[in-house]
């Protein structure tokens, strides 16, 4: 028979396997441990940004890079099953019995909002829990070292936000919204799957299509949009080419669309809209690009010496010489264009990472690492004497 001992060594072993950390074993009281309030209450509590659930672990926090186990309590399937379908409705309970992830948002009374993904890993039930910021963060609070409000000012054009998964994309566009919806009354219409942050109407009027609650998808969606008289279209993610399609005949016929795009930098932004097409269209899709493209930020999170996560991040705002580079496939010249065009809000990562540095915010050693351009790292970013 095992002893609370050897539970308390195999726990700390299983830490060690997945290099987490092992948690503070506190009492806990009966029937609470399997309650999804409470490892939720325990998210916020760490300042995390997830809660993993999967079977044979602890629920565990991923706070400041680390993996936290929240209790001493290894899940089985029927513990996730429980404490999952609560939070879905039946249409999202259809789609997970067919085999499918589901992703969908929550919110719970006095702890705010989360975002799921319900998924099967080996056969068993799994989920990834985010939490979502309990308000949505002014510009200012984000952190950027360099001011991206003017995307917010911005009357057409698409504005592509890029990054990898978890990198921020969709709170800097529910930012910009709210820029928008507090100075300007316009039309918003946002597109999302799912609805992570709820805009209230003040200066604008928001309306927050769901897809598989409000349109089945985001082409359909985006189709009835242009016929909803918008000014400002939000694109929760650009999947498909059709999805594409119609964000940009929306910026070129006079909407501002936001949209996240999944990319590393300004090039690889307009690579991967022109590659999901087939290839006899992708010089159409460029010289419409061209015409269309307002800006790219494209941000990435780094932890901060203190253990925050702060952006480092690039941002063109796309000028003639980029819209020709663009027409003729010559995205590695987009780089040099954002050096020449800092006057016009333009910044590069390089530029991003030395403030960080200059800010005692992040080490140089490992700003450079994560630079770009590192030689044009070492341009700006002076090593101490």
């Amino acid at each position: 028979m095992s002893t609370v001992g050897d539970f308390d060594d195999d726990l700390d072993h299983l830490a060690s396997e997945l290099n987490l950390v092992a948690p503070q074993r506190t009492a806990e009281a009966p029937g609470t441990h399997r309650s999804i309030e409470t490892w939720l209450r325990r998210l916020r509590e760490l300042q995390g940004s997830d809660l993993l659930l999967v079977s044979g672990a602890p629920p565990v926090v991923r706070t400041s890079g680390r993996l936290v186990p929240t209790s001493e309590l290894l899940l089985s399937p029927d513990d996730i099953v429980a404490a999952v379908t609560p939070l879905i409705s039946s249409r999202h309970q259809d789609v997970y019995q067919r085999g499918s992830a589901v992703d969908l948002a929550f919110t719970v009374r006095g702890l705010g909002r989360f975002r799921m993904n319900y998924h099967r890993e080996r056969g068993h039930a799994a989920a990834a829990i985010r939490a979502l910021p309990l308000r949505i963060p002014a510009l200012n609070d984000l952190h950027f070292t360099h001011d991206i409000g003017l995307l917010s000012t911005l009357p057409r054009g698409l504005v592509l936000v890029c990054g990898p998964t978890g990198s921020g994309k969709t709170t800097t566009v529910a930012s910009l919204v709210a820029e928008i919806n507090n100075r300007d009354a316009r039309h918003i219409l946002t597109v999302e799957d799912p609805i992570e942050y709820d805009h209230a109407h003040r200066r604008s009027l928001v309306e927050q299509i769901e897809i598989g609650a409000d349109a089945p998808d985001f082409p359909t969606a985006l189709r009835a949009a242009m016929r909803q008289a918008p000014d400002v279209i939000v694109v929760g993610e650009m999947r498909d080419p059709e999805t594409m399609r119609i964000a940009l005949t929306a910026a070129e016929t006079g909407h501002l669309v936001l949209a996240t795009l999944h990319a590393t930098d300004s090039a690889a932004a307009v690579s991967r809209i022109a590659d999901a097409f087939p290839a006899e269209r992708q010089n159409a899709v460029r010289q419409e690009l061209a015409m269309a493209l307002a800006a790219v930020l494209t941000q990435t999170l780094v932890p901060t010496l203190a253990g925050a996560l702060v952006p480092a991040a690039e941002l063109l705002v796309v000028s003639y010489g980029a819209r020709q580079h663009i027409r003729k496939n010559a995205l590695q010249h987009l780089h040099q264009e954002i050096t020449i065009t800092r006057k016009a809000g333009s910044f590069t990562f390089e530029e991003s990472l030395a403030r960080l540095v200059e800010m005692g915010a992040l080490d140089r050693s490992e700003a450079r690492i994560r630079a770009p351009h590192a030689e044009e790292f070492d341009s700006i970013s002076q090593p101490p004497r």
